[in-house]
């Protein structure tokens, strides 16, 4: 019974969805449901891919993508959003790895956060908008699991860079088993393209945002914070649609 319950723990920290009894609470849950992360990924792509579905049928494209977008946003309640529009203020706005930390722990939005965020919702928007509706769903479910496989990656090739902090109780290296068990349901989404496997293509802006923003927590922080996580997720989420949409033109 240790994987159901540290999957409902995920479900718990990563969702606003209330788990009560089925989630646990000592570090040790913590710690392992880290490698549920990206199976999160397909429940909130699975939500996502079936509002615009509903909505798609009422509504002009557009329309239907916003309400996928903020029904994912509902669901997570913002925390990669977040992650992202902190991150963009603490590296944008820091020095050195102190006052980085500083800056990323203040609640306050800043100028480099508000610009980051604005433009990543609104090419996530526009992406989606232009994105063939036959093809969108199974771009949504492969884009969040995707993406939070990535954000999975860091905590495996990285430390965490403060003593404290939201990422910190899920702040361990993940065994063979447990980073097994994040691949896949990272990458099995993936298969749904299996009918059109250029569009597979897309993996490459995803490997380069990766390497570039990995590099950069690497090189400003000495490895990365919770924010970084949500940042990481944000924009190869945002990557995997652009390389999905310019593969299918």
């Amino acid at each position: 019974m240790r994987e159901p319950r540290l999957f409902f723990t995920a479900l718990m920290f990563f969702t606003r969805i209330p788990c009560g009894r089925f989630a646990g609470a000592s570090q040790d849950d913590l710690d392992g449901s880290s490698r549920w992360f990206p199976w999160i990924g397909i429940l909130v792509g699975a939500v996502g891919a079936g509002v615009y579905w509903v909505a798609q049928r009422f509504f002009p494209q557009e329309i239907a993508v916003l309400l996928s977008m903020a029904a994912t946003v509902l669901l997570t309640g913002a925390f990669h959003e977040d992650g992202l529009a902190d991150a963009a203020d603490g590296l944008g706005g820091g020095w050195d790895k102190e006052q980085i930390l500083v800056i990323m722990q203040d609640s306050r939005l800043g100028s480099y956060g508000a610009l980051t965020l604005f433009m990543a919702l609104l090419l996530k928007f526009q992406t989606l908008a232009h994105m063939s509706p036959m093809l969108l769903p199974f771009a949504l479910i492969a884009g969040h699991a995707l993406s939070r496989f990535c954000a999975l990656l860091v905590m495996a090739t990285q430390e965490y860079a403060r003593p404290n902090g939201k990422a910190k109780p899920l702040a361990t290296r993940l065994s063979k088993s447990g980073l097994l068990i994040a691949a896949i349901g990272g990458l099995a989404p993936l298969a749904a393209f299996w009918h059109a496997p250029h569009l597979l293509w897309a993996l490459i802006p995803v490997a380069l945002i990766w390497l570039w923003f990995a590099r950069k927590l690497k090189h400003r922080l000495g490895g990365y914070t919770g924010d970084c996580l949500g940042a990481m997720q944000q924009l190869c989420e945002l990557a995997f649609y652009l390389g999905i949409l310019a593969m299918s033109m």
